[in-house]
Formats: C-alpha cells, structure tokens, sequence
C-alpha cells in the first residue's frame, strides 16, 4: 500500500514538471508574475527590515524568468563581437546587476495594481510576445514581454513597456559609448557605476 501511494505521488510529480516544461509562454510569464506578486505580499516580507529578503527573492525569480545572456546580446547588437569571450561573460554580469538595481525598486513599489494578460502572439517557432496590461486607478500601461524557446522552457529576452523596448533603450546608450571607446572601457565604467 505504501508504495502504491509512493508511486503514484512520484508519477504525480513527474506529471506536473511535464505540464512545466510543457507550459508555453503565456502560462510561463504568468507563473513568475505570480511568484513576484506573492513575494510582494507575503507578510513575512514586509517592512524595510525585510527588504533585503525581497531584493534577494526577486533576483531569483528574475533568474528563472529572464534570459540574460540572449539580454545582453541582443542589447550590444553588433557590438557584441567587438568584446571579447572574457567581456562578454563580464558584461552580463554586470548589465544584470545594472538592471536590477534600475528596476527591484520600481518593482518593490508594487501597490496592488492589476495585471491583466491579454495575449500570447507566436513570432517564430522559437519567440513568442505576451501582451500584458497593468491597470491603476488613473492609467492602463502596456507591458509586453518577448521571449525566446529555451529547452523545455521559455524566458524573456526583452520587455516593452509603453512602446519603450528595455533592449533597444540600452542598445542606443551602449552603441553611443562603443562608437567613442574600447569594451574595457565600457566595463570598467559599468564596474563604476555599480560600486
């Protein structure tokens, strides 16, 4: 009797990673929304005390949900072969510490708005758009996330928001800097503006 009940607690497991991995890009960004929205409101995670415990909580959700590599690529364009394979690892780390220290704040000021999912819009075999909108009490603001097949799983590339592509924004600043200076110069200014 216990292994019956073992064996089917474990098929039951397997079943449901399935169903995961089988999730397509709407279920996918969905999911990690909701992960955000119950670190926001947890209670256990309130207050300022709590705050590095939520900073903490929300970098790993972003792990999951973001493709930091395909990131960064897509925001040096061209550029990228101008770094070399050292500066390129280095470069997405710290354009992903750059990213969440312009954004975990804005995120940690969430206050109860909606999030309405509109659409998933295939864009290839391998890319996907899901088209959100948060609702406040005075405005409805467009999010659309961008995400690329990885595996058995999906992950976000890029975000829009309000017609403003979080790649594209980054790619003018950067392609600016890369027409006047050297990748290590580049670098060591990012390193300078994290410190």
């Amino acid at each position: 009797m216990k292994r019956t009940i073992t064996t089917g607690l474990l098929l039951a497991l397997v079943g449901l990673a399935a169903l995961a991995w089988a999730a397509g890009p709407l279920a996918t960004v969905q999911a990690r929304v909701r992960e955000v929205l119950a670190v926001l409101n947890d209670p256990a995670l309130q207050g300022e005390d709590a705050k590095p415990a939520r900073r903490d909580r929300l970098r790993q959700i972003a792990g999951r949900m973001f493709d930091f590599d395909a990131l960064a690529r897509f925001t040096l364009g061209n550029n990228w072969r101008k770094l070399d394979r050292a500066q390129q690892q280095e470069f997405i780390q710290l354009y992903r510490q750059l990213l969440e220290r312009a954004y975990l704040d804005k995120i940690l000021a969430y206050t109860n708005e909606r999030i309405v999912f509109e659409k998933e819009i295939p864009a290839a075999a391998d890319r996907a758009e899901v088209q959100s909108t948060v609702v406040t009490a005075t405005a409805r603001i467009p999010i659309h996330y961008r995400l690329l097949a990885a595996g058995d799983t999906w992950l976000v590339y890029d975000v829009v928001i309000e017609g403003v592509s979080l790649v594209r924004n980054y790619r003018s600043q950067f392609n600016g800097i890369l027409a006047t200076q050297s990748p290590a110069r580049m670098l060591q200014e990012m390193r300078q503006k994290l410190i």
